[in-house]
């Protein structure tokens, strides 16, 4: 008798939920300086094509969406867009979503040029308002000090210059979407879509989320952008020692290569030559070789009619479960995956 109550006070519940009517969400989507127009028209696109599939189904929208600036006319692209905001900062006294899009140029300079927004962007965190940036929108959140201590995503290929600025944070290394405290984050270009969709899933529900992601023909279940990653080496920097190191690396792609070889090149010590290397570079020893020879290895699959023995071999494996284990840590794929993904003569 117990259980059919509870049964029965479940169901009461899910009822109640879903007749009460939904409180309408501000949504403030932030006009930067060198913003990249398209990362501020996709998420206003986003919600008010949600509150048209609600309209569609007989509900009342749920997104107040607006354009938010420091300016009444902001230009972007040299001049090419003009934005003009449907309010200023001082206008919004509160808002429940602030959404920060992706900017472009040289990041420090940009967020000077926009470090109006950040008090602002705190005032209203403190109030309640969730935050998320697009993109490497993730520099201006970054810069309030909202994220110090926490983590955040961003473009795989800004990962470096953002460590480099913001030390104390963690940034997650190719990851699509990253929440917490209620600040969310996403992947590089259009990764954000998949921010918007996991935001759009949270304030309506799955079935709304998964209409969305068809309509925009977006995969709603990609989880990282590490596939995308292109992996260069980080050279910015001064110690002719490493940099030494890593051209022999890149070099001897098919060499079994390990630290203490690395340090006799040099010669450095085998402590001093690890910290130096981490220092320098952000990746152990032993990362930055995995790294550099499966970036060779995925430029191999792409353009070549390699089998999966031939690349590993070429790149320094002999192993096979250890080569398809370390290629599908780094790339979120494994080799045959990844081949056919992006090998036109695979794929045929």
């Amino acid at each position: 008798m117990r259980q059919n109550i509870s049964i029965t006070l479940n169901v009461l519940k899910r009822f109640y939920h879903f007749t009460q009517p939904r409180k309408m969400k501000h949504i403030s989507i932030l006009v930067p300086e060198n913003a990249v127009v398209q990362a501020i028209a996709d998420p206003e696109y986003c919600f008010n094509t949600v509150n048209r599939f609600l309209e569609d189904s007989g509900e009342e929208p749920l997104f107040c969406v607006e354009l938010i600036g420091i300016k009444d006319l902001i230009k972007m692209n040299q001049g090419r867009f003009s934005v003009h905001p449907d309010r200023h900062i001082d206008e919004v006294r509160k808002t429940d979503l602030i959404i920060i899009p992706a900017i472009s140029g040289d990041m420090q300079q940009c967020i000077e040029r926009n470090k109006a927004f950040l008090p602002w962007i705190v005032a209203q965190h403190a109030k309640g308002a969730e935050v998320a940036s697009l993109c490497v929108g993730a520099f201006l959140l970054a810069a309030t000090g909202l994220l110090n201590g926490g983590k955040c995503s961003t473009h795989w290929g800004f990962t470096q210059v953002f460590h480099e600025m913001f030390p104390e944070i963690d940034m997650q290394d190719g990851a699509i979407v990253t929440e917490e405290r209620q600040i969310y984050s996403s992947g590089g270009a259009t990764s954000y879509w998949n921010l918007l969709l996991h935001l759009t899933e949270k304030y309506t529900d799955r079935a709304t989320a998964i209409k969305i992601s068809k309509y925009f023909a977006i995969d709603i279940n990609r989880q990282s952008q590490s596939a995308f990653a292109m992996f260069t080496g980080q050279k910015n920097h001064h110690d002719d020692a490493i940099k030494e190191a890593q051209e022999y690396i890149e070099q001897n792609i098919d060499e079994r290569i390990t630290v203490e070889l690395l340090a006799d090149k040099v010669a450095v010590g085998r402590r001093t030559f690890e910290r130096r290397f981490k220092q320098a570079t952000n990746n152990s020893v032993l990362a930055y070789i995995q790294r550099v020879k499966i970036e060779s290895a995925k430029r191999q699959f792409e353009n070549s009619r390699k089998n999966i023995n031939e690349v590993m071999y070429h790149v320094g494996y002999t192993d096979t479960k250890a080569f398809r284990t370390i290629f599908k840590k780094i790339t979120g794929l494994t080799p045959i995956e990844y081949r056919n993904k992006y090998n036109k003569m695979a794929m045929a």
